[in-house]
């Protein structure tokens, strides 16, 4: 059921933004009178389920068919909209464009003023242009949209009173647990989040950070990003938060030995562990085995016998970190949410653009990942505010993806039509259909490639 929820988000999102990316490339054609073929969601490939076009003033729809019926192509000039039956991405093709289609009979005959080839240079550019501009602007304003409904939740970095714990890997780079990040480089990091961001893309650059009542500095490897991407590090660091049962699940080891909702567990066989990190981790090592708990009830020390699940597990539910330590909260009117939101969709863009470097390295490349990975993103339960918010980021990996200079992407027509502008020449239509075949098998490559590290780390290969 959790994976059920998570490919449905993953898949209402990702239908949402593609419909928005090729409504900019729709809109900007027909503003300039431009004529397009088809819009469709999803591809189509021998069979659409739906097609519906408007022609004599009404319109027409055709139902699980391999091709539109005969009289639809008596009104070459309306769009013919359809939902195809493979639940990825869509297209929007254009008249007198060299796309994804291959349409080599209509780029055979004369250009007409009506197709993409006969427009201006800068028209071109702009329909081109429309589709990744349409994505950055919906991420912007859905992200404003977020500060407005829900506002701005953050745990500062000075409101984690015992520090954080860390991974192994920024262990063996000199952190400890419940240091609290101070400084990276000149950088004054407010929540945790910009400080593991700014952490990972600042190899051999120095961290200040608080250890106890000293502040201490810690020098990165110069390849700390590639040793993070190596070992498939989840999480940098998590707050260091005490042991304390919120409630004790029916018939488990913590019921049968008698623990209680406000018990706040120190350690075991008398190893101190106040801890919830440290002490699940040191409890793997007795699965299934007795131990001697020690924990606090109403200010007093106890020791109690409790034999662990072949799990490791207690069988307690815990309190989170929000119960610990004081969360802030910023409130966005309507107006204050519209600038906020292009703040935040700028910075977003800005990270990931910085980010990408990482993908040409070895562990980057190992790292990527398909489908399977991008729907990870998404929470194991409906949550409206997480999933615009992931809608929103995706939206701007999908702007910064297409803008990439790569045949058959945006990126590839737009570096072609700037070459125009500059040299005023224009490619041969037997030079842009090479290029888009190359680009096709490219990203059908990249699309295997990274579905394919899905599929072996879901068999455990990598």
């Amino acid at each position: 059921m959790d994976i059920f929820i998570q490919v449905a988000q993953f898949v209402i999102s990702l239908s949402l933004l593609v419909l928005v990316h090729e409504c900019g490339h729709f809109l900007f054609a027909r503003l300039f009178k431009v004529r397009v073929d088809k819009f469709y969601l999803f591809f189509n490939p021998r069979r659409s389920l739906v097609r519906a076009k408007r022609f004599a003033g009404k319109w027409h729809f055709s139902w699980l068919s391999p091709a539109p019926p005969k009289e639809w192509k008596e009104h070459p000039d309306n769009t013919e909209w359809g939902i195809g039956w493979l639940p990825v991405g869509g297209y929007c093709k254009i008249s007198g464009m060299i796309d994804e289609s291959m349409d080599k009979e209509q780029m055979k005959q004369p250009p007409q003023v009506w197709e993409f080839r006969s427009q201006a240079a800068w028209k071109r550019l702009l329909i081109i242009v429309g589709g990744v501009l349409f994505n950055f602007v919906s991420a912007v304003l859905i992200y404003a949209m977020i500060l407005f409904v829900w506002g701005k939740e953050y745990l500062p970095i000075q409101n984690v009173t015992n520090g954080y714990n860390y991974c192994q890997v920024a262990k063996d780079a000199g952190f400890e647990d419940g240091d609290k990040i101070l400084r990276v480089a000149d950088f004054e990091p407010l929540t945790m989040g910009e400080a593991v961001e700014k952490v990972i893309l600042s190899d051999g650059e120095t961290v200040t950070v608080l250890r106890g009542n000293n502040t201490v500095q810690i020098q990165l490897p110069a390849d700390f990003s590639q040793q993070i991407l190596a070992q498939r590090v989840s999480r940098f660091a998590q707050e260091r938060v005490p042991f304390v049962v919120q409630s004790v699940l029916p018939n488990s080891p913590a019921e049968a030995a008698g623990l209680q909702a406000g018990d706040s567990i120190v350690g075991f066989n008398e190893q101190h562990c106040p801890y919830y990190a440290e002490l699940t981790e040191q409890l793997q090592n007795h699965a299934g085995k007795e131990i001697a708990l020690m924990l606090y009830r109403q200010n007093e020390l106890l020791t109690q016998a409790i034999t662990l699940t072949d799990d490791a597990k207690l069988g307690v539910y815990t309190y989170n970190i929000y119960h610990f330590f004081k969360v802030e909260r910023q409130e966005y009117g309507f107006f204050a949410a519209i600038p906020a939101g292009i703040s935040l969709g700028t910075k977003t863009l800005v990270s990931y653009v910085k980010q990408f470097k990482l993908v040409f390295t070895k562990e980057g490349a190992r790292s990527l990942g398909g489908f399977g990975t991008i729907s990870n993103l998404f929470s194991k339960t409906w949550n409206w505010s997480h999933f615009w918010a992931m809608s929103a980021f995706l939206s701007i990996i999908l702007a910064f993806m297409n803008i990439l200079p790569i045949p058959a992407f945006d990126g590839g027509f737009l570096a072609f039509i700037l070459y125009e502008m500059i040299t005023r020449r224009t490619p041969s239509d037997k030079f842009l259909e090479r290029a888009q075949r190359v680009g096709m098998a490219l990203l059908v490559l990249l699309m295997v490639f990274a579905n394919g590290n899905d599929i072996l780390r879901w068999l455990g290969k990598m």
